[in-house]
């Protein structure tokens, strides 16, 4: 009796093992990255006309959270428990309210991040073409920021397959894009990462030059020191050699970063805080022709939450969005706006700038 208990127990131990084995080997082998220096084809490209220098311009950022963060949803990477959205009803009304409210802006240009296509954790909603119909009169550009394996964890509900990107949406003729893979981990943490990128889109200005606009979302969950430089110094060079050409640089975008230094403090009575990713930005990486657009106007508004617990005022905030330009364009007015964070972990931030 014993020994067929025994064999019995083996038996389903080894079935495990197997299992697991099986599951490790389809998450390794099936993983590939998204070739570097990969151009986007633009649509909506018929708008002739071009961006004028000395006119004011408003852009606004967005990282919508893959349609699923409520404000009481809890992330299971971030410490709570979901990693699905709620609901397929809620996911479609958080991305029509984060498309609202950026519409309500009548912005020239929308820099979203985090937008699923067919993501099992979003229920295989199509967010781009989603956000692609409503701003049907803008420009567009769609890089995919990952496309990753199926992920069995947590046990109770895997968050699944997920295909994620980033879109570029502009009142002015997108002429051409292009897609570059950001550095990340090598170690197992890849997996966690996934792929990373940002976009540029070029838009013509009046003068022969071109507005180019980086639109970026950097790592969270597999970052260091080492890959965090190096996203950051690849971001910064590619800036720099549109500036030093003449052209016109905007990045927007979320940089998973403290992007002020210290808003982690100020937002947080002072206190220190040991997630990972809240970093401060890396401003002595800056080339002197980038700055950070950090002027903002009334008080200091967040721009994401940690998402271990639903969110209540007091609970822990941080900036991590925002805009970076080049030195031949000012700045004229940014504000990350309160929403309480009723439909996306993140708030969006504007911002209107001049061509000089």
């Amino acid at each position: 009796m014993k020994k067929k208990i025994l064999k019995a127990t083996l038996s389903v131990f080894l079935v495990i093992v197997i299992i697991v084995a099986g599951y490790l080997g389809y998450v390794i082998f099936s993983y590939s990255r998204i070739p570097d220096n990969q151009k986007i084809t633009p649509k909506n490209t018929e708008n002739s006309e071009k961006v004028k220098i000395g006119q004011s311009y408003t852009a606004v950022i967005q990282n919508i959270g893959f349609g699923a963060y409520t404000d009481d949803f809890t992330f299971f990477m971030d410490g709570g428990k979901q990693s699905w959205a709620e609901s397929k009803e809620s996911v479609i009304s958080c991305i029509n309210t984060a498309a609202e409210k950026a519409e309500s802006y009548n912005p020239d240009f929308i820099l979203f991040q985090e937008v699923d296509f067919d993501s099992t954790r979003s229920y295989h909603i199509n967010q781009r073409e989603m956000l692609e119909s409503r701003f049907n009169t803008y420009s567009s550009a769609f890089a995919v920021n990952y496309n990753s394996a199926f992920l069995m964890y947590p046990f109770t509900q895997p968050h699944g397959a997920s295909k994620s990107g980033i879109l570029t949406l502009s009142k002015y003729n997108i002429s051409a894009s292009l897609r570059r893979s950001l550095p990340i981990s090598q170690s197992f943490s890849k997996f966690l990462d996934l792929d990373r990128c940002y976009s540029i889109s070029r838009i013509p200005t009046e003068n022969g030059k071109e507005l180019v606009l980086f639109n970026v979302h950097l790592s969270a969950y597999g970052g260091s020191d080492e890959i965090r430089t190096a996203q950051m110094t690849m971001l910064f060079e590619d800036m720099k050699k549109e500036y030093e050409k003449g052209n016109y640089a905007v990045c927007g975008g979320d940089f998973n970063h403290d992007f002020t230094g210290d808003s982690t403090q100020k937002l947080n009575g002072g206190a220190q805080v040991d997630f990972g990713w809240a970093q401060p930005f890396p401003k002595a990486l800056l080339p002197d022709c980038i700055s950070r657009c950090i002027n903002y106007e009334g008080e200091l508004i967040p721009t994401c939450r940690n998402c271990d617990v639903p969110y209540k005022e007091g609970n822990f905030t941080i900036i991590v969005d925002g805009f970076l330009v080049s030195a031949n364009v000012e700045a004229v007015k940014v504000q990350n706006i309160k929403t309480d964070f009723k439909y996306s972990d993140h708030n969006p931030v504007l911002l209107e700038f001049i061509l000089k």
